[in-house]
């Protein structure tokens, strides 16, 4: 369990890396040129803050949707996103939310989707 919490955090943290040079933490989703970096895109569903991440459920173009985990940012329900995909887990348990994820996606940095998604 230690080793799943220590690669989750490594994960983030190297994501996390990059994108504090272009997103400060609360701020709002950067605006890129279509699919620069960043090739998911989504609908936001749920969105749930901890300290540090943001869980968000993501409806993705085949109506099926995705949990990712990302560095804290600013997302309301119905926003359109691009998320970049640095890992991904099965049967994950996040001790904050004492929950468990099927299927998470953990994400270095998640920008405003110009485009319909």
């Amino acid at each position: 369990m230690k080793l799943i919490h220590s690669l989750f955090a490594l994960a983030l943290v190297a994501g996390a890396a990059g994108a504090a040079r272009a997103q400060s933490p609360h701020s709002a989703p950067r605006q890129g040129a279509p699919g620069a970096q960043v090739p998911n895109t989504g609908k936001v569903v749920t969105v749930i803050d901890v300290p540090q991440y943001t869980y968000i459920e993501v409806e993705q173009a085949d109506k099926k949707t995705v949990w990712i985990a990302a560095p804290t940012v600013k997302v309301k329900k119905g926003d359109l996103i691009r998320f970049d995909v640095q890992m991904e887990m099965n049967d994950f348990t996040s001790s904050t939310l004492k929950r468990t994820f099927k299927r998470i996606l953990f994400v270095g940095r998640v920008t405003q989707a110009t485009e319909k998604v």
